[in-house]
């Protein structure tokens, strides 16, 4: 496959940026829901091709449909919002300093329906798992990351119980996922982590200027949140993620990318 250079994929990028923008403030007003959604799906699988990201799946991702679901994660990349987003139809939970980033954090509230955590206030923990759960019993499919942090991809920081207390209440299914970044020969691909206190621009360019990064995501088996704690379910959870990470993906293949009811690809 040929690789575009760096100065190309960056015009391609600023160009679908700017649509991305103008398809929010000149067509979304005028769109119902589910077609919101699915160009809000296109957009972000077309955004990972033209930074040179190719998305894998293994496993089955949720019926989003006839009820709510939880996705939760382990995070190593800003591009992961864009990998999930770009199979599933989901809300995320962020923290509120991703409404400032330039275009993306707009774009994040306006099209994506965001959810933002004012992490420095007690009481807004609250007010975001009542919002959260009222969405889940609604039908909602929504989307963490519960480490809190991203991470170079090669382990797991414990994840915050207190995240999963919307699903207990709701008695919502929760999936674990598991996101993986390699290089075509197969190899871990660390231009792709977002950590360590590097820019979003610095991070940009370093995944610009990689010959191709593969986005591997792995969908675990379901965890039922009825009958479980919050501390029991980010606990089964976590542990799911924490042997799939060990693993290294051995015992799934992933395939092509999924095409759910009105997918992006």
């Amino acid at each position: 496959m040929r690789t575009l250079p760096a100065t190309v994929r960056y015009l391609r990028l600023a160009g679908h940026l700017l649509a991305g923008v103008l398809t929010v403030l000149l067509l979304f007003p005028f769109l119902d829901r589910g077609e919101r959604e699915r160009r809000l799906m296109r957009w972000a699988g077309r955004l990972l091709d033209v930074v040179g990201v190719r998305v894998v799946v293994g496993g089955r991702p949720p019926a989003v449909r006839g009820g709510g679901a939880l996705i939760v994660a382990n995070h190593v990349s800003w591009l992961d919002i864009h990998v999930i987003h770009s199979l599933l139809p989901a809300r995320f939970v962020s923290k509120a300093e991703v409404r400032d980033w330039p275009v993306i954090g707009w774009l994040a509230d306006k099209a994506g329906g965001t959810l933002f955590l004012e992490r420095t206030r007690k009481s807004d923990a609250k007010r975001m798992n009542e919002v959260m759960a009222g969405q889940l019993r609604d039908g909602d499919c929504l989307a963490l990351f519960p480490e809190g942090t991203t991470t170079d991809g090669h382990g797991l920081k414990p994840f915050y119980a207190t995240l999963f207390q919307p699903a207990v209440a709701a008695a919502t299914p929760v999936w674990p996922v598991v996101i993986r970044y390699r290089r075509r020969d197969g190899s871990p691909c660390a231009a792709a982590a977002y950590c360590d206190d590097i820019s979003l621009a610095a991070s940009l360019r370093r995944i610009v200027r990689e010959p191709g990064i593969v986005a591997e995501i792995e969908f675990l088996p379901v965890i039922a949140a009825r009958g479980l704690s919050r501390k029991g379910l980010a606990a089964a959870a976590e542990a799911a993620i924490r042997a799939a990470l060990a693993s290294d993906g051995r015992g799934s293949r992933p395939g092509t990318p999924a095409r759910l009811p009105g997918g992006s690809r």
